[in-house]
């Protein structure tokens, strides 16, 4: 099947790449000239485990490209997935105006029937909006040529987006009753059901509300168990104990009820907002969503509160110098948006503190944020030398066994502050460390 995919950000490149490996032509295509230039050289704008290798081989294979030119793409494709960004206004809607640009484009260009797929996170209502733009083209040139719009949400993890697009939990499609698009939508997707995970067919306004209720779902799980978390500290109770005795409640499940410093990233943030902003636009007082999102914001900062009720208050951490492991917002990517690190970093620096830090592959995203504010070191131990204590704000793998007495032996005191519960408080006893996490016993 031809397909053009308009957008080859995070979701557009993984969706065309993983098109492209079941053997369909692809196209993406953006306006970004540089980005296409270097895409077309083998150099990926982002990091995802996995990907780079994949379009490095469906490229070779003629069966992946990308262009600047959305004319040629759009005419010579069946289906168009418009995966531009939607980011958040200032009054936390998501901002269609890219989408609507890629519609208008789409209908300028069009020779024939096409489907046209919603794969930007968008609210209900866009297909709608999209469907009337590219009505409002056909009309000014005088053609009716037949078209599709069809919502198809992602469901990706960063760090794990290939294997989630290649074996789905489920495929979410919203379809007009009737359309030829169900059966063409059906067929792209079948590769990557053939263990009988489900293809959900269902009405475009109910997929478009699935992807929001989703990412809302799991950061409600989040900002709860975060709660649970700071309750426990009070209380005396242990949160690792709490998680384990109700995720082993098959109504509840262990997914998402990990304590730590809050969620960041470029989906829950966004989508909570956007969820919230579209049920105050129907007047419904969303109540949950916007204390979800306090809970979290709150959260991002305890690590600090932590720190400073260690050493007794913020003219206590003037001059002292901070060792920070972690930059983004979870491990496996370097996406920085809305990561607590940068609400710890920027704490510190505001109480005149130094801080140091490492991430296995976010240091440019961190210095395109803090630019010389603050040091970096390629080494993680390298940033311990002379550290009053070290923070811990990503759950990276490299740093869940490192040599302890090494640690001990660069830090001017032995005090780690973990906010992604990543070692044991006994462990850490043991081996002469003062250590506080999230929710349990110091």
């Amino acid at each position: 099947m031809d397909v053009c995919v308009i957008g080859s950000g995070y979701v557009g490149l993984v969706a065309g790449a993983c098109f492209a490996d079941s053997g369909n032509d692809v196209v993406c295509v953006d306006i970004d000239e540089k980005k296409i230039s270097e895409l077309k050289k083998g150099v990926i704008p982002i990091y995802e485990p996995g990907l780079e290798e994949l379009i490095k081989r469906n490229v070779g294979e003629k069966r992946l490209a990308f262009t600047t030119d959305i004319v040629d793409a759009v005419k010579r494709s069946t289906v168009c997935f418009i995966a531009v960004g939607t980011p958040p206004g200032e009054d936390g809607s998501a901002d269609l105006q890219y989408v609507l640009a890629v519609a208008r484009d789409i209908g300028r260009n069009m020779d024939g029937y096409k489907v046209i797929v919603d794969k930007s996170t968008v609210p209900v209502g866009t297909a709608d909006k999209v469907k009337e733009a590219i009505a409002a083209e056909l009309k000014e040139r005088a053609v009716d040529y037949g078209f599709d719009v069809v919502s198809n949400p992602e469901f990706l993890k960063e760090g794990a987006a290939i294997d989630d697009f290649m074996k789905p939990d489920r495929v979410v499609i919203g379809v007009d009753s009737g359309s030829d698009a169900e059966e063409i939508m059906k067929e792209l997707y079948g590769p990557f059901v053939r263990t009988d995970n489900p293809i959900v067919i269902m009405d475009v306004r109910s997929a478009e509300m699935t992807k929001y209720a989703a990412n809302a779902m799991l950061a409600t799980r989040i900002s709860f168990m975060n709660e649970i978390a700071n309750l426990c500290e009070l209380v005396g109770a242990n949160a690792t104990s709490v998680r384990q005795g109700i995720g082993s409640d098959s109504r509840i499940g262990h997914s998402f009820l990990f304590p730590g410093i809050g969620y960041g990233g470029s989906c829950f943030p966004k989508d909570v907002k956007a969820l919230y902003k579209t049920a105050a636009e129907h007047s419904y007082d969303f109540k949950i969503l916007n204390a979800v999102e306090d809970v979290n914001e709150v959260q991002k900062g305890v690590l600090v509160e932590k720190v400073l009720n260690y050493y007794g208050g913020e003219d206590k951490l003037k001059g002292k110098k901070f060792a920070l492991w972690g930059l983004s917002f979870k491990p496996r990517t370097d996406d920085m948006r809305e990561a607590p690190a940068i609400v710890i970093i920027n704490r510190l620096l505001e109480m005149g503190a130094e801080v140091v830090a490492h991430d296995p592959v976010a240091m440019e995203e961190g210095r395109a944020i803090f630019g010389d504010k603050i040091k970096y070191c390629d080494i993680n131990y390298d940033a311990l030398d002379g550290a009053a204590a070290l923070l811990v704000a990503t759950e990276w793998n490299e740093f869940r066994r490192p040599n302890f007495e090494r640690m001990k032996k660069l830090m001017k005191a032995p005090v780690i502050f973990d906010g992604r519960n990543i070692y044991s408080p006994s462990e850490m006893k043991k081996l002469g460390f003062e250590y506080f996490s999230i929710g349990r016993p110091s």
